[in-house]
């Protein structure tokens, strides 16, 4: 499982050995080490929160992979398709019970409580993840559904991760609250802004082939929005993805022209700018001061840059 593992996190090639491959964003340790700062806490305090939420949301891609038959992730194969299935969901559920070992072994006052934290957010991921392979199963999909389904999947782990920095940092119950908000709304823009890249997204940035979410039938946020538009690009995107062949190059290409002309795109991108803003309005009530609370605004905006 080690070397699985390992493979997985970027560490060594698939021998467990050769030179560190590229690893992820690291967006969920960035953002307890800055919440925990931001709220008056060290840092260093909260590294093992830190770890915990990068072993959980590593848990997810490895089954998240497994479940969309996704052969490549940064670059390279992903676990099971260089290791087999079995190996890697092993290693993800050996990754979810590290993540929980961290914390209770970390000696913080407040680890019970972030052991609970961290798995209610598990938990929530699940139940989106199931969500989102029940979508695949349906020709109907409300916008709403889909925003409740990114809000489990995605956006539940982000807020726990900038709510678990606020309690390592010592931050009070209203401050531990706020930042789960600003979290929640930072990891539903995320989404927006992470679909709008499955869709368009540059290969030699996002590790996966062009129209990725597409040649899945994927029901994302803005090819939702573009399904349930009423339109008629809609409903001959709605046509494309009733088809159980795969799609060739040039229906990929339609596909994602229809998605744009049903205003889907659009729609991604203007919620993705309102929900910033949302999250921005809690880190600024939230009382956070100093350089800590300007790097994670710093973070929000590039994290939810449809350039990166």
């Amino acid at each position: 499982m080690r070397r699985v593992a390992g493979y997985h996190l970027g560490w060594w090639d698939a021998d467990g050995g050769g030179e560190p491959a590229p690893a992820g964003k690291a967006l969920r340790p960035a953002l307890v080490l800055l919440s925990a700062a931001a709220t008056g806490g060290s840092p260093r305090e909260s590294v093992p929160a830190a770890v915990a939420v990068e072993l959980a949301h590593n848990f997810s891609l490895l089954h998240d992979d497994v479940m969309d038959g996704d052969t490549t992730r940064r670059h390279r194969p992903t676990a099971w398709h260089q290791f087999g299935i079995g190996a890697a969901i092993l290693a993800g559920d050996a990754l979810l019970t590290l993540a929980l070992d961290v914390l209770a072994a970390s000696g913080y006052p407040a680890a019970g409580r972030g052991m609970r934290m961290l798995s209610a957010a598990v938990q929530d991921l699940v139940d989106g993840q199931s969500a989102d392979m029940a979508f695949e199963q349906r020709d109907a999909v409300g916008v709403s559904e889909c925003e409740d389904m990114a809000a489990h999947k995605t956006a539940a782990l982000i807020g726990c991760s900038c709510a678990l920095g606020a309690l390592f940092g010592g931050a009070d119950d209203e401050q531990v609250r706020r930042m789960r908000l600003f979290g929640e709304h930072l990891g539903l823009a995320f989404q927006h802004v992470d679909d709008l890249l499955g869709i368009w997204g540059d290969p030699a940035a996002t590790g996966k082939p062009v129209y990725s979410d597409l040649r899945n039938r994927k029901k994302s946020l803005p090819v939702v929005s573009a399904l349930a538009s009423g339109t008629a690009a809609g409903a001959e995107l709605a046509a494309l993805y009733a088809g159980t062949a795969p799609l060739s190059d040039p229906e990929l290409e339609r596909a994602a022209a229809l998605v744009e002309a049903a205003g889907g795109r659009e729609w991604s991108r203007t919620e993705a700018d309102a929900l910033l803003t949302r999250a921005l309005d809690q880190l600024r009530d939230t009382a956070v001061r100093g350089m800590p609370a300007v790097e994670l605004e710093a973070l929000a905006r590039m994290v939810t840059d449809r350039d990166h």
